[in-house]
């Protein structure tokens, strides 16, 4: 069994002004990446439908996910002790209206971005989801620590790398990603109380 252990961030807490400054600088430089990206290499952008079914499938698919999360957040102690470190820099400071932004933000511009973007440009194959899932892993890293984190933030891309490829939908993996996160921090938020 693994030791609790209260290790400092190595990035400084900050305030929930500069939490919300930083999602939303986040979400334009990987907005402006997808369109140069898009602009640069020739690609078609993945398709982005508004189907009643998808938009139920991304609701279903997020709460699965939700699931899972809090599945393994209550039975793999050193993914517990990683989400923990950082729910703690990214939640703590926020009020609970904005989760919303939380779950807008990063929602449309990583999707945009690694799903949209980086999927059909590296082939829309299953390399390509490993691919784009290993980059969305990393950008959740947050510290040398956090190993766990980014496994998890993994495989979480390749469950959305799959559902876009497989309903040929955009729209699924956004929904799915924005119900994920509004859902998975509202829980967090709750238990901290």
């Amino acid at each position: 069994m693994i030791e609790k252990q209260n290790q400092e961030p190595e990035i400084p807490y900050l305030t929930r002004i500069q939490i919300l400054v930083a999602m939303g600088v986040t979400a334009i430089i990987l907005w402006i990446i997808a369109k140069l990206w898009l602009r640069f290499d020739n690609i078609i952008l993945f398709e982005w439908h508004w189907y009643t079914r998808d938009v139920f499938l991304g609701l279903g698919l997020g709460v699965t996910i939700t699931v899972l999360s809090g599945l393994a957040y209550r039975l793999i102690p050193r993914y517990r002790q990683s989400a923990n470190y950082y729910l703690e820099l990214v939640l703590k400071p926020l009020a609970l209206p904005d989760l919303i932004w939380l779950g807008l933000l990063p929602g449309l511009s990583e999707e945009l971005l690694f799903r949209g973007v980086m999927l059909p440009a590296l082939g829309g194959n299953h390399l390509a989801v490993v691919i784009s899932s290993l980059c969305f892993g990393v950008l959740h890293l947050s510290g040398a620590e956090q190993w766990p984190y980014v496994v998890w933030a993994t495989i979480i891309g390749i469950i959305l790398g799959y559902s876009a490829l497989f309903s040929g939908n955009l729209l699924v993996p956004i929904v799915a990603h924005i119900v994920t996160n509004i859902l998975s921090s509202y829980w967090w938020k709750i238990q901290q109380k």
